[in-house]
């Protein structure tokens, strides 16, 4: 374990807006990190690989630098590609596959422990999105091998029964696609109809399917119990059981409230979960911790997207200037 020299600001999640936090940092010539347990822009890595982002190229733009993409909708590949240039021209100062494990406060500064050492830093960012933890069904047989709440290729599926759980962005798109790949799809819906948020051009396609049969879909049911080869589905007809290869549970994802729990941050008692923040500087109820991106909007992880959170940086750093 080291114990490395004392910042300015430690930004912990190499996402978009962690790296403008970075960005806005070096303008202002203070120190800083940025800190991922994972891969560079590690939630967008985790995407599907085809996935196409419903904002245009210059929406998902951080530092001024360009986001040229040959498509209307750039896709995830080209996100990929225009970060890790965006993070190599600024020369940004990344640790990653590093886990923060603990942030004290000892008097004016703050001591953040991760895996690999200590950073000593006036400030703390907090920008670690909500991809990595999947809001569980707690039914049994959630935890066996065919069960997965990430979804990645739909080759993998080709010729397969698949279940796929949940009607938005991430569940329309796995069940046309592995439909597409040969696998015979059904869906299972707690609401009564597709996500009026799925993507405009993607709508239609899904909804089309489920009328013609091509795609089975039980809506206003959930699924009971999963076992190899079968589950259980409660329908507003009563409980059924079908065949299974694979279950999709892709049933959305939630930040680490009990990481901001761990560094004091108060969240709100009712099932938002918002943490308690100022929007006008982006400062917790811990001074000198901050917020920045989807993490502001708690269980309401639809709120906050690159292009509307790329000010957090700004309005931390000016905050932050005007405390020197």
């Amino acid at each position: 374990m080291h114990t490395f020299p004392e910042l300015d600001i430690v930004v912990i999640g190499a996402g978009p807006i962690g790296l403008t936090c970075g960005i806005e940092a070096q303008k202002a010539g203070l120190t800083y990190v940025i800190i991922d347990k994972g891969a560079l822009v590690n939630s967008l890595y985790n995407y599907p690989v085809t996935m196409t982002f419903f904002s245009t190229s210059e929406k998902l733009e951080i530092g001024g630098v360009p986001f040229i993409s040959d498509n209307p909708k750039p896709r995830r590949n080209e996100a990929l590609e225009y970060y890790r240039r965006v993070t190599l021209k600024f020369s940004l100062n990344v640790r990653l596959f590093e886990e923060v494990l603990q942030v004290q406060k000892t008097g004016e500064r703050f001591q953040v422990q991760t895996s690999k050492g200590t950073y000593s830093a006036r400030k703390v960012i907090i920008s670690t999105g909500f991809y990595d933890l999947p809001a569980l069904m707690n039914i049994p047989g959630e935890e066996l091998p065919h069960v997965t709440h990430y979804y990645k290729d739909p080759h993998y599926y080709a010729l397969q029964k698949v279940v796929v759980v949940g009607a938005s962005n991430s569940s329309v798109d796995a069940a046309l696609e592995t439909y597409r790949k040969g696998a015979e799809v059904t869906m299972v819906v707690r609401g009564p109809e597709i996500g009026r948020r799925v993507k405009y051009w993607v709508k239609p396609d899904i909804e089309n399917r489920i009328k013609e049969g091509s795609i089975n879909a039980h809506f206003n049911s959930t699924i009971t119990e999963i076992r190899k080869g079968e589950i259980d589905i409660q329908t507003p007809n009563g409980k059924i059981t079908i065949a299974n290869d694979f279950v999709l549970a892709l049933t959305g994802y939630k930040p680490n409230f009990d990481l901001l729990r761990k560094f004091g941050v108060q969240l709100s008692e009712v099932e938002k979960l918002y943490p308690q923040h100022n929007p006008e500087t982006m400062e917790t109820n811990q001074p000198g911790l901050y917020l920045a991106g989807v993490v502001c909007g708690g269980m309401d992880t639809h709120l906050w997207f690159i292009e509307n959170s790329r000010d957090h940086a700004e309005k931390i750093v000016q905050h932050i200037l005007e405390q020197r």
